[in-house]
């Protein structure tokens, strides 16, 4: 495999270092609008942060180094009880449709990793069928 120039190294850089700085200024701005802002300018910015960082967010959760990261067991595990509680106190502690949202999205994100806990397993089971020789006796 040839190695990258010095070039292409640092194009990547720069773009991961963008990348990053935008979904972290996209949270910051639907986390912190409402302490700056009032009214329509509030939504607004939430919304476009919101925006910004699931876009973004979507686009690293992608590369590889933190695909793999997502998808071990442990944080598959962690990603679906943490959210599940959260959904379900959020249900019953925050009132009217922001409580009934947050419960939904966080809702969403535990069957998610639910999801790829029970795919995960079924994939574990068939590999490990795979490497375990066939010693069934079969008559001719």
């Amino acid at each position: 495999m040839k190695p990258k120039s010095l070039f292409a190294t640092l194009k990547s850089f720069v773009a991961d270092l963008l990348l990053w700085s935008f979904f972290v200024a996209g949270m910051a701005a639907s986390i912190g609008a409402g302490t700056v802002l009032d009214g329509t300018d509030k939504n607004v910015a939430t919304i476009a942060g919101a925006a910004v960082s699931l876009l973004t967010g979507t686009r690293i959760a992608k590369k590889p180094r933190i695909k793999a990261f997502l998808s071990t067991r442990p944080v598959l595990w962690f990603l679906f009880l943490f959210n599940g509680v959260v959904a379900v106190a959020s249900y019953f502690l925050i009132d009217g449709v922001k409580g009934m949202a947050t419960a939904a999205a966080m809702g969403l994100v535990a069957l998610g990793a639910l999801g790829g806990l029970v795919t995960g397993r079924h994939r574990v089971r068939g590999e490990a069928a795979r490497l375990v020789p066939d010693t069934r006796v079969t008559s001719r």
